[in-house]
């Protein structure tokens, strides 16, 4: 099997997703804060990428789903104030 570039971004984008949720469920990342939609979406734009170099039409629906709620999450937590230090 040969890796391009577009798998290995694809695969660190599956690994933001993935970890950033491993982290929530363990306790260890607080979901209300920005950095964990933030990381989401990224996440879900790297895999997106590797999707434009090898096309599958159920993961591009699922990653377009990801994007837009962790665009939605990231604003609701920077105005509802949760975002900010020490709240």
């Amino acid at each position: 099997m040969n890796l391009t570039g577009a798998d290995i971004v694809g695969l660190v984008g599956v690994s933001f997703v993935v970890g950033t949720y491993f982290l929530s469920q363990i306790g260890r990342m607080d979901v209300s804060r920005p950095l964990y939609p933030a990381l989401n979406g990224v996440g879900a734009l790297f895999i997106l990428f590797s999707l434009y170099h090898t096309f599958n039409m159920a993961s591009f629906v699922i990653e377009m789903f990801w994007l837009a709620i962790s665009v939605i999450g990231f604003f609701r937590a920077l105005f509802t104030g949760r975002g900010r230090a020490g709240k």
